[in-house]
């Protein structure tokens, strides 16, 4: 009989089936942190880092995600650099509030009767090729096929204190958040009432879930967040994570 297979058998050192692999412990450090920092002040913290560096904060530990990951930080992040009062609306991606550069923000021009490029680009002091490549134009020609053009923000001071809204522009296939100089089309009263109304429920969800999981504000958005919005399945989430930290513990 061969010596191998009677040591495997044996359950010697030498065994051929390999060992279980050890359990990661948990990073004392970031458990430190959860329990130093309560949640207000890691969001009045979080909130003035710059967007790339809010980001990496978010990989810390759970709880700097659940605040990094809220709405609230990643606007006031993206809006500080400009004096930007407020963006209103959802991007595709999160991926967006990771470059608050003025290559975000544009202006809308709506075009009338008689407007070129050159004649726009004149108005706003910026370059004909700016505004070409930033509304994805082959040629001078092709405002006469658009209702408006996406200026890029030459001078940073327009957007001081100014309201922007977050939309996709499928001519120049590009999101960005747009200053309307003279408002926004559509009825600027009637668009914040509906956004306060948007609000509100997303806090009347927020306290339910936090109420329901005996959670802070921060974890209740996390879970909120990782699940779209769905309270039913926020609260399945955080079970299943709660599940398995239990479970890891009793090892």
């Amino acid at each position: 009989m061969d010596s191998r297979a009677v040591d495997g058998a044996g359950g010697g050192p030498d065994a051929s089936s390999p060992a279980d692999p050890p359990i990661p412990e948990a990073d004392p450090a970031a458990g430190a942190m959860d329990a130093c920092l309560p949640a207000d002040l890691l969001r009045a913290v979080l909130q003035r880092l710059p967007p790339i560096d809010l980001a990496r904060s978010a990989c810390v530990c759970r709880a700097w995600r659940a605040v990094a990951s809220d709405r609230a930080v990643l606007e006031a992040a993206f809006c500080a650099p400009w004096g930007v009062r407020r963006v209103v609306g959802e991007p595709a991606t999160g991926a967006f509030w990771r470059a608050a550069s003025l290559g975000r923000f544009a202006l809308s021009h709506a075009v009338r009767r008689g407007d070129t490029v050159p004649g726009v680009a004149l108005k706003y002091s910026v370059q004909m090729t700016d505004i070409k490549r930033f509304n994805n134009m082959m040629s001078d020609h092709g405002i006469y096929s658009r209702e408006r053009l996406l200026i890029p923000i030459s001078n940073p001071e327009i957007l001081m204190g100014s309201t922007c809204y977050i939309e996709m522009d499928h001519n120049a296939k590009r999101e960005v958040a747009i200053f309307y100089p003279e408002g926004r089309p559509g009825g600027k009263t009637e668009s914040v009432a509906s956004i306060v109304a948007a609000e509100r429920r997303s806090q009347r969800i927020l306290e339910s879930v936090r109420r329901s999981l005996h959670v802070d504000d921060g974890t209740a958005a996390y879970y909120l967040s990782v699940t779209e919005g769905d309270p039913r399945a926020a609260m399945m989430e955080y079970s299943e994570d709660l599940r398995w930290e239990q479970q890891r513990a009793g090892r």
